[in-house]
């Protein structure tokens, strides 16, 4: 009895109602039968006094590893009937919710595997449940939308959360809580979502981040006409970076492909992308050129190749000098100057950062990014990942409660 007694204590179960009864060794796993019984109560229905009856057929719980074995506890509930309506109810216990056969413990050891790093099927296997239990534990997880609050600093982005489809997420820039994640990104889908809100509320929004994406910019001055929209000054100069790199793909498919100038250029692209200011000046054995040479030595090479690879490469570290020292006067300055006479590459991007100057202006005046956004998705991602093998499709719900 002793021993027994000692189990209970081992496995923390709480409840004084549950008496066990006897410990199995199944090979693979541990199986402890256990009952529950106590005094009959009050009938639930018209509070009459119940009578104890039977053993409900016993119940199999899955429960948390025991001295290195998988756990089952075979569980008989007491049965009670009414002498007054006939009614029968069964005993309650801590250890399991009511028509559950999921321990609590476990329930919550799940939950707190779900926060972490660790895969819906792992969790599965290592709590001895199925991974559908993993993911109606998932689903469980609720986010309530106080339509009373917005931040003052809002970011926006959008994530490929199912394949071929985009969806839309709003963060709370300065505390990073998620506002909403909403099943698509178009016009309608957001205005849906934030009409909700009443006008008084959406004039708190002072300043809204976000990339690129023009659809936004409509619909968020009609929203929040109280709003400044800054756009990510990583996305501006990702715009002038990606036009970089396809005037040298460009130039570089201008010589023949098994020639020496084409090997250069597709081989070091990088540096033409990066600031040369921050090149290395160590010299290095070139298998390219068979010498040894800097990454400024390498550079001064292969724009020496092509006059116009050379021209775009100083315009555009123009550029980025002086968008990282904010002079925004002198980075439209020269975008207006050299418009007319550039490749139709670097001409594209030029007319869209003039058609959205006021908000790349806003973008080098205030501190405001999407960095914490980003962060956000690429957690996401990793919960997304994390679930692979689990859902065909994982979709997460959010609610008004």
């Amino acid at each position: 009895m002793e021993q027994l007694n000692f189990i209970t204590n081992l496995l923390e179960i709480k409840d004084p109602n549950i008496t066990i009864l006897d410990v199995l060794d199944a090979g693979t796993h541990k199986e402890i039968i256990a009952k529950l019984d106590y005094p009959a109560p009050k009938c639930p229905h018209c509070q009459g006094q119940m009578a104890k009856y039977d053993f409900q057929k016993e119940s199999k719980i899955p429960y948390l590893e025991c001295a290195g074995y998988k756990t089952l506890i075979r569980l008989k509930k007491r049965r009670f009937l009414c002498k007054a309506c006939r009614k029968m109810a069964v005993a309650e216990t801590s250890l399991v919710k009511k028509n559950h056969q999921i321990a609590t413990i476990v329930n919550q050891k799940i939950a707190q595997k779900l926060i972490e790093k660790v895969s819906m099927t792992a969790i599965a296997e290592s709590l001895a449940v199925s991974t559908s239990t993993v993911i109606r534990k998932l689903k469980e997880f609720k986010f309530k939308t106080d339509l009373s609050y917005l931040p003052t600093h809002m970011s926006w982005d959008e994530y490929g959360f199912k394949k071929g489809k985009m969806s839309f997420i709003a963060q709370d820039f300065d505390s990073r809580r998620i506002l909403t994640i909403l099943d698509g990104r178009t016009q309608v889908t957001i205005r849906n979502h934030f009409l909700r809100y009443s006008r008084q509320v959406r004039s708190r929004v002072k300043i809204i981040t976000m990339d690129m994406f023009s659809p936004y910019y409509d619909i968020a001055r009609k929203l929040f006409p109280s709003a400044k929209i800054i756009l990510d000054r990583f996305h501006i100069v990702q715009h002038l970076s990606r036009a970089m790199n396809r005037l040298r793909i460009q130039i570089m498919n201008q010589f023949d492909r098994k020639s020496h100038e084409y090997k250069a250029i597709k081989r070091y692209w990088k540096l033409l992308q990066q600031d040369s200011r921050k090149l290395s000046h160590k010299r290095f054995y070139r298998t390219t050129f068979r010498m040894h040479l800097t990454n400024k030595e390498i550079l001064e090479k292969i724009l020496s190749y092509s006059q116009e690879l050379r021209e775009h490469y100083e315009l555009y570290q123009l550029l980025l000098f002086h968008f990282q020292e904010k002079q925004a006067e002198h980075f439209f300055g020269l975008i207006e100057d050299t418009i007319s006479c550039v490749n139709p590459i670097f001409q594209t991007v030029f007319k869209t950062f003039l058609k959205d100057k006021d908000k790349i202006i806003n973008a080098l005046e205030l501190p405001y990014s999407n960095a914490k956004l980003e962060a956000t998705n690429n957690l996401i991602k990793v919960i997304k990942r994390n679930a692979f093998g689990t859902l065909t499709t994982l979709r997460l719900e959010f609610s008004s409660l």
